[in-house]
């Protein structure tokens, strides 16, 4: 069954019929509900025969009122509540392929179940739309990797994790998330780096020091990066940051220095055969007992330690 365009019922024109001529029911005969439109001039002739008296004014007033409220409910219906309830062959007739959609039961279906049927299926259509988003994101998550990737970056998935606990500013988690990536992977330079960030913000200069050395012994050089990134702030405001960083942001090594004895030539001899022992000044002092420390809390294995120790010593 199809409506040809003279059929259609149009919005518009019902609300203009309503505003101005719903005192006798004009836009209940335009919408096809004679029954309605046959009530409000009944009643509209009623008044009118009672001969002019407040009541008369009372009853056309009221049904001036009625027209009004039909043209406001009329202007703020959506256009396909309207057709549903007024253009019911066409809307059955799906506009996109021009084949009959399931029929309604209008019939016996009251103006609030169809718009709470149209409503349910508009929450279908949209619950399927987000299945299908969701199933193509799970499609890109489970694209397999190559396999000498997955061999290289061991400790990819925590550090991936790690970074998101960072950006939710749970920090503690964040640091234990890197140094899992750390035990898997210990030459990770992104590891390294984010870590060090994590223990900056804690305020844990000594350890955010170390890995920011580790990071950039291993390869890492973006040096602006050190000095512009937020994370790094509390680093910056250290005394032994300018050290550090004219040391190309390494842990500063110590060299030693040889005591020339001129006055003594036996002393002199004596020197010059025997190892010289490396003069410990006071930034190599607390250079060491960093590393004492970060030993004692199990951040550095003793091999770590000893490495770090005698490339201080020289």
């Amino acid at each position: 069954m199809s409506v040809s365009k003279s059929e259609m019922k149009e919005k518009t024109i019902a609300a203009i019929l309503a505003f101005f001529g719903g005192i006798v029911g004009l836009q209940r005969f335009y919408l096809g509900q004679k029954g309605l439109g046959m009530a409000h001039l009944f009643f509209f002739v009623l008044a009118l025969s009672a001969g002019p008296s407040p009541f008369t004014i009372m009853l056309i007033s009221l049904a001036a009122i009625f027209g009004i409220i039909d043209a406001i409910t009329l202007l703020s219906m959506d256009q396909r509540e309207f057709d549903l309830k007024y253009n019911q062959p066409l809307a059955q007739t799906s506009p996109q392929s021009g084949h009959a959609a399931p029929p309604f039961n209008t019939g016996s279906m009251t103006d609030r179940e169809r718009r709470f049927q149209e409503r349910q299926r508009q929450r279908a259509e949209m619950e399927r739309e987000r299945e299908l988003r969701a199933k193509e994101r799970n499609h890109q998550r489970t694209e397999p990797t190559p396999q000498r990737a997955t061999r290289r970056d061991l400790g990819r998935a925590d550090r991936e994790r790690g970074v998101h606990y960072f950006k939710e500013y749970e920090y503690r988690r964040a640091i234990e998330a890197f140094q899992k990536a750390l035990t898997k992977n210990p030459r990770d330079v992104a590891a390294h780096f984010n870590i060090a960030c994590a223990y900056s913000v804690e305020e844990e200069a000594d350890r955010a020091y170390y890995h920011l050395d580790r990071a950039v012994a291993l390869g890492f050089d973006d040096f602006d990066r050190i000095r512009n990134h937020d994370s790094l702030a509390y680093l910056r405001i250290q005394k032994s940051f300018p050290g550090f960083e004219r040391n190309n942001f390494r842990l500063a090594t110590a060299e030693p220095q040889r005591v020339n004895n001129t006055d003594d030539p036996l002393v002199a001899a004596e020197t010059s055969e025997a190892p010289t022992a490396p003069v410990v000044h006071d930034e190599l002092l607390e250079q060491l007992q960093r590393l004492a420390r970060l030993r004692e809390k199990g951040l550095l294995t003793e091999v770590e330690f000893d490495t770090q120790k005698r490339r201080l010593l020289g």
